[in-house]
């Protein structure tokens, strides 16, 4: 199972970056998916997620209004476009994948993880 993400970089503050994570070595047919990110010194938290169909999705209430979801399940990627980027959004962020509904990853976590990609924004 490999979840691997990119697209991260160096951006100053109101700036804009996409980051794209790539699925493969397993189904993920139905599955939800979704980025967590976790800041120096802080916990990983769950900034959003998108169900299969993509009619469900999530969003941290920090980022609401800036941070789009959206999912290719074709070509088996994820992806996050973030606008208006703030340097409290400076993170690793990580993509995820889980079969449980979001209600549930909510309370639970996610199963499968990819490796991060880093986001630092400058102020």
């Amino acid at each position: 199972v490999q979840l691997q993400a990119s697209g991260g970089g160096l951006v100053q503050t109101g700036g804009s970056l996409r980051l794209s994570c790539e699925a493969s070595g397993h189904s993920f047919s139905g599955y939800v998916m979704g980025w967590f990110r976790q800041a120096p010194g802080k916990e990983h938290e769950l900034v959003t997620a998108i169900s299969w169909g993509g009619g469900s999705t999530f969003y941290l209430d920090s980022v609401k209004g800036r941070f789009t979801i959206s999912r290719d399940n074709a070509k088996n990627m994820l992806y996050m476009q973030m606008n208006s980027l703030k340097p409290e959004d400076t993170a690793v962020y990580y993509c995820a994948a889980d079969p449980r509904d979001i209600p549930t990853i909510l309370r639970y976590g996610m199963n499968y993880w990819g490796k991060g990609t880093l986001v630092t924004v400058s102020s």
